[in-house]
């Protein structure tokens, strides 16, 4: 049984996860390495077998899934509070100094995780509008009792989601439990890497495992591109990710998928694969939102299934 990450993420690709797995085929090696909300793993078709691998530069977004792991039911009691903007403004500012703090603690163990950054992470992301939650980028700090502002290093102040019954973990009628056990169930053969996307890409870890599906969605690079989306965020690596991609893409064993916006990378001999999003954060006033969400591309390799072939599965 499909199950769904528990908060809502700025360029996800639940949308389209299921043409992606039609191009993958049932693969014998999955590696994600720009995981995020996880969708496209989430979203994978069962029955299957072998070896999956995700990876994420982000400390929160890594600690996270780990904690989900390895102990749900403590994640899911620290997510189970309701909407308060003034918990929304403590937590992010607590996430940002002692969060942070604690993460380079438990990131080095490798039995460490943090549940209570895990679960206050998520509950403010699921409150939270626009980008930049946890980036530590705002202008707000908390001092002598006050809430200060100037210069950066704190964070921003925003009313929270009010616009309907809820998102993610503040939906009505869902258990948190239950839900978090499922995720830990799928999770529980998924091997958690955190760091630069390119160490889950090197051939002990993709092309000698077998036929080996990667998923490459990073962030979008040019002019068009929303800006300070994610707490760990970057313009540049969009570029090295296709250089690698037309590399190993030109291996048989290899069925490799790059995301971007329309023109924003040449695959020369790759299928290019159109579709529309959800939209994205265009309330965040760039007016670039909706117009961006037609523009999604997505280009696959030579070794993956063909459109004709993926029709047939």
């Amino acid at each position: 049984m499909a199950v769904k990450a528990p908060f809502p993420w700025f360029g996800g690709k639940r949308r389209v996860a299921p043409a992606v797995w039609a191009r993958f085929g049932n693969v014998r090696n999955y590696v994600e390495p720009f995981f995020g909300s996880g969708a496209v793993l989430l979203a994978r078709p069962e029955p299957f077998t072998g070896t999956e691998a995700i990876n994420d530069a982000c400390g929160f977004v890594a600690n996270f899934w780990r904690a989900i792991q390895a102990d749900p039911d403590a994640v899911a009691r620290w997510v189970d509070w309701p909407v308060n903007e003034a918990d929304l403004e403590a937590r992010h500012y607590w996430l940002v100094t002692e969060g942070r703090a604690r993460l380079d603690a438990v990131l080095g163990d490798p039995t460490g995780f943090d549940a209570q950054v895990a679960g206050w992470w998520c509950w403010g992301l699921c409150a939270w509008i626009g980008g930049g939650w946890c980036a530590g980028s705002g202008p707000w700090r908390w001092a002598d009792g006050a809430w200060e502002k100037g210069g950066g290093g704190g964070v921003s102040r925003r009313l929270p989601h009010l616009g309907g019954a809820g998102r993610g973990v503040h939906r009505p009628n869902v258990d948190l439990h239950e839900w978090f056990a499922a995720l830990a169930k799928r999770l529980r053969r998924v091997r958690v890497a955190h760091g630069d996307w390119s160490r889950v890409t090197g051939g002990s870890v993709t092309w000698i495992q077998g036929i080996t599906a990667v998923f490459l969605d990073p962030p979008y690079s040019g002019a068009e591109r929303t800006a300070n989306v994610y707490a760990t965020d970057s313009g540049t690596v969009a570029a090295k990710a296709r250089a690698w991609a037309i590399e190993a893409g030109a291996r048989p064993d290899m069925r490799v998928a790059l995301c971007g916006y329309a023109g924003e990378h040449d695959m020369p001999g790759w299928s290019e694969f159109a579709w529309k999003a959800h939209g994205g954060y265009s309330a965040l006033g760039s007016g670039r939102g909706k117009d961006n969400a037609a523009r999604e591309r997505i280009w696959f390799s030579p070794a993956c299934l063909s459109e004709a072939e993926a029709g047939l599965i």
